[in-house]
């Protein structure tokens, strides 16, 4: 399945790249998601824990980065895991590019995921992956702005951000099982509406 995502950073677009290009430093912003090893540059080992409806899921797995466009701000990474449990695994391969805006920057991510085995079973319904992603996706930048942009919107240094001092601990996993609950709810909300001629 693809689907497309994006947030925004008060960051222009030269300090957004060097901070999401620093894969040990943001990597616990992205809930539920642990780095083990950096293998070299541009390949990382990690772990990432999500819940798809009642079931909570570990996936490990390689990260590696196989385009990079310094110029163009602009990357394609490819990832591959398994459930811990045996359950099945994942592959995905996504493309993120910057954009400046006026309040700083836009990041774009498209990403093409596959699952296998059981783990595809459990992410069928009603759009819970896409949900699930937007959800991970909207936390992460939550977290790079409450960590790398200060207070008041001071201007960074010029060459790269540098992380906030205070101690920091990675979100908690996005609960597939709750954003069901809430793609239900806004389907049939819209259907009420629809019939009532709104």
């Amino acid at each position: 399945m693809e689907f497309d995502n994006s947030f925004e950073v008060p960051l222009p677009p030269v300090q957004a790249w060097a901070m999401l290009m620093d894969i040990q430093a943001i990597a616990p912003c992205m809930p539920g998601a642990e780095l083990t090893e950096v293998v070299d540059a541009t390949t990382y080992k990690g772990k990432i824990a999500v819940r798809l409806g009642p079931v909570a899921l570990t996936f490990a797995g390689t990260v590696k980065f196989a385009e990079i466009d310094e110029a163009n701000h602009t990357a394609k990474v490819k990832a591959q895991g398994s459930d811990a449990k045996g359950r099945g695994g994942a592959q995905a391969e996504a493309s993120f590019r910057l954009e400046p805006i006026a309040a700083g920057s836009r990041v774009l991510v498209h990403t093409n995921l596959t699952l296998s085995g059981a783990v595809a079973q459990y992410g069928r319904g009603a759009g819970i992956i896409q949900s699930t992603a937007g959800a991970l996706i909207q936390q992460f930048a939550d977290c790079l702005k409450t960590r790398f942009v200060p207070a008041g919107g001071a201007e960074m240094n010029e060459d790269r951000t540098t992380p906030a001092e205070s101690t920091f601990t990675a979100a908690k996993p996005i609960s597939g099982f709750r954003l069901l609950g809430k793609v239900l709810w806004q389907r049939i909300s819209q259907l009420f509406l629809s019939r009532r001629g709104v």
